[in-house]
């Protein structure tokens, strides 16, 4: 078949010439190969429709009668049920002062027109606290066809606040707040609470209470709740610190709870646990700077157990085995001590709690609380235990260290 075979060499000798021109034309032409540019656009965030949307959600908290389907994309169930477990959140909890700022996005935006944004929100828990919160939250978005959604609240490196992490269980009364994941825990941590209130009044009765708990679902939410790397919290109960991590003297401060840790206490040392925390939240220890350590663990301590009917072989027991062991520490224990890492942690606060009996055992409680208000005022602690006490530091401590070792030598009978 001649003229077939022609007619395909001719096509191949075309196909040559085409291939010789282009590689030509590239090698001679002076001006740079740019390779056409991909179709279609790269998605962008739409800080205008965030901003809207957010005022949306300002309304819905604001006036209690916000609907999700509002803020939420239609077609997610689980961002739909986020944002009406955020407004029952606020109403629950009477959020006031609300406000919502878009600052700036965080990432690129997905394919899907979804990406994560800071904004900065502030609310206040009212009637429980005083100045509004000030928090940096990274918010989810999504870009719809006529509007922004809301997807999520949280996240990152930024604190996850926890009545904006879906639903929360809240029990009120004139002087405790607490907020839960379970009814079972906000149950047991409101009774508690109040409990806590009456054991701190009794030794510091200008104290109005105004004390909130916070009860996430786990560790790991208690570590993104204070945005604290994780592990932070392994071997701590419960803490007390600044809502918006800030040490602003008169900033607000709740008591957030591991769960972890806390549910492993019977019921008399999770009592403790929470009458230590309100000693903390009334005389406002986070932001109190240069109290040694031994006197503000010790003196919140001292309130708790103060009316607690245990054994000190109990109480102390962990201090006391350590001075069997090693006998008693050379100075009261400070920041090396109460290293959360420690695994001598509990010692380390049963033997500044000891500390503080030295203390109330010389002059008197009422002695005892001044000097620690004294001291959290910034006054010098030689100087007070002088006027208050007749001790300098130094002769505390030889008290302290002797208390120890007569606890240790006798603690078998109670004594």
């Amino acid at each position: 078949m001649p003229g077939r075979r022609s007619w395909v060499l001719g096509g191949v000798l075309t196909a040559l010439v085409v291939a010789v021109a282009l590689v030509t034309y590239l090698l001679v032409r002076t001006d740079p190969y740019v390779a056409p540019a991909p179709s279609g656009e790269v998605a962008q965030p739409d800080p205008a429709g965030a901003a809207r949307v957010l005022r949306q959600l300002e309304d819905a908290v604001t006036s209690g009668h916000g609907e999700a389907a509002e803020l939420a994309p239609g077609d997610d169930p689980q961002a739909g049920d986020l944002l009406s477990a955020v407004l029952a959140n606020a109403a629950a909890l009477h959020v006031v002062d609300f406000t919502a700022r878009y600052v700036d996005e965080v990432g690129t935006v997905d394919a899907n027109g979804r990406w994560d944004a800071a904004v900065d929100l502030t609310w206040r828990f009212d009637g429980f606290d005083r100045t509004p919160v000030h928090e940096e939250v990274l918010v989810g978005f999504e870009s719809l066809a006529d509007r922004v959604a809301i997807t999520s609240f949280g996240g990152g490196d930024r604190r996850s606040p926890l009545w904006l992490s879906g639903p929360v269980e809240v029990r009120r009364s004139d002087t405790t707040l607490v907020l839960a994941t379970t009814a079972a825990e906000a149950d047991q941590l409101a009774g508690r609470a109040e409990a806590a209130v009456r054991v701190v009044r009794d030794v510091l009765p200008r104290w109005p209470g105004r004390l909130v708990v916070e009860v996430p679902a786990s560790e790991a939410g208690l570590d993104a709740e204070l945005a604290a790397d994780p592990g932070s919290y392994t071997n701590i109960a419960a803490v007390t610190a600044s809502v918006d991590g800030t040490l602003t003297p008169g900033s607000d401060v709740h008591v957030f709870v591991n769960p972890d840790v806390y549910d492993d206490l019977d019921p008399v040392g999770g009592q403790v646990v929470i009458s230590h925390e309100a000693t903390h939240a009334a005389t406002g220890a986070p932001l109190t700077a240069g109290v040694p350590l031994w006197l503000l663990e010790g003196f919140a301590d001292y309130v708790a157990l103060h009316d607690v009917q245990l054994p000190i072989a109990t109480t102390a027991g962990q201090i006391i085995a350590q001075v069997r062991q090693d006998g008693a520490p050379d100075q009261l224990p400070g920041q090396a001590e109460f290293d959360q890492s420690d695994s001598h942690l509990g010692a380390a606060y049963e033997s500044a709690w000891v500390a503080c009996l030295v203390l109330a055992d010389a002059r008197g409680q009422d002695a005892l609380v001044r000097l620690y208000e004294a001291v959290s005022a910034g006054h010098d602690l030689d100087e007070e235990l002088r006027q208050l006490f007749g001790l300098t530091e130094g002769q505390l401590t030889a008290r302290w260290r002797q208390r120890l070792q007569a606890l240790a030598a006798h603690s078998s009978d109670g004594t």
